[in-house]
């Protein structure tokens, strides 16, 4: 029987790894993002590609049909998941969804008031069976959220001081994603998915020195100083998506 593994957000970081670690499985799978044409360019026929949007729900049947396990993430611009994504979790559950592994993010012990806490606690008391992947900061954000400040202007520019991450390199992600997708030992567990070491921003810079031999400078701006470079620039704000 056909049983596709659906990727909700197939098209971003970590997704788009998470569809090349199932793959790599022999795993059959059905990419969801936004355009199926860009799914199409970017996993050829190798994946069945369905449009999907949490705000649109007669796309939810073609997503979910024949599905009985899902990666789960949370696009960065919602924020009311009660609202958007809620819907989509109950027709999941209703369609014959049975396991989900879901990006959360480290520390949300300490973090109730973000969405990804709402949505651990639903899929607890869904009766599903779930994954939590608690995700520290990403790797690919230093090539992806401050590339501009790298290229340009040969910084690192973030309000963080002495603050260490654990950088995550979203390869790992997908890896450990398709893995719990695959076997039932991961069911009802949650883990902390983090790098090999913590780094602050000053070693950080370091490291990219010598890399880019040249040097790259770790500024710690005020946080207003940060937001309103960030926001005229056009750029999203950090986040771990």
């Amino acid at each position: 029987m056909f049983d596709p593994v659906l990727v909700v957000g197939a098209l971003g970081n970590v997704g788009a790894e998470v569809v090349k670690s199932l793959l790599d499985q022999g795993q059959p799978v059905r990419a969801a993002d936004l355009s199926e044409a860009a799914i199409r360019e970017r996993f050829g026929g190798a994946v069945e590609a369905i449009p999907f949007d949490f705000t649109r729900p007669e796309l939810y049947p073609p997503a979910l049909v024949g599905a009985r396990r899902m990666f789960l993430m949370r696009p960065p611009q919602i924020s009311d998941v009660k609202r958007v994504m809620f819907p989509f979790l109950e027709a999941a559950r209703a369609a014959g969804v049975e396991r989900v592994a879901f990006l959360s993010l480290i520390g949300i012990e300490q973090n109730r008031r973000v969405p990804h806490y709402a949505l651990e606690e639903w899929l607890r008391g869904s009766g599903l069976s779930w994954t939590f992947l608690r995700a520290s900061f990403f790797m690919q954000n230093l090539s992806g959220t401050h590339r501009a400040d790298i290229r340009d202007r040969s910084e690192l520019y973030v309000p963080v001081g002495r603050g260490k991450t654990s950088f995550v390199d979203v390869r790992d992600l997908g890896a450990v994603a398709a893995l719990t997708l695959a076997e039932a030992r991961h069911e009802q567990k949650a883990y902390d998915l983090t790098g090999p070491e913590a780094l602050d921003y000053y070693q950080v810079a370091e490291i990219l020195t010598g890399v880019l031999g040249r040097r790259i400078t770790y500024r710690d701006p005020l946080l207003p100083a940060f937001v309103l470079r960030t926001v005229r620039g056009g750029t999203p704000l950090p986040s771990p998506w």
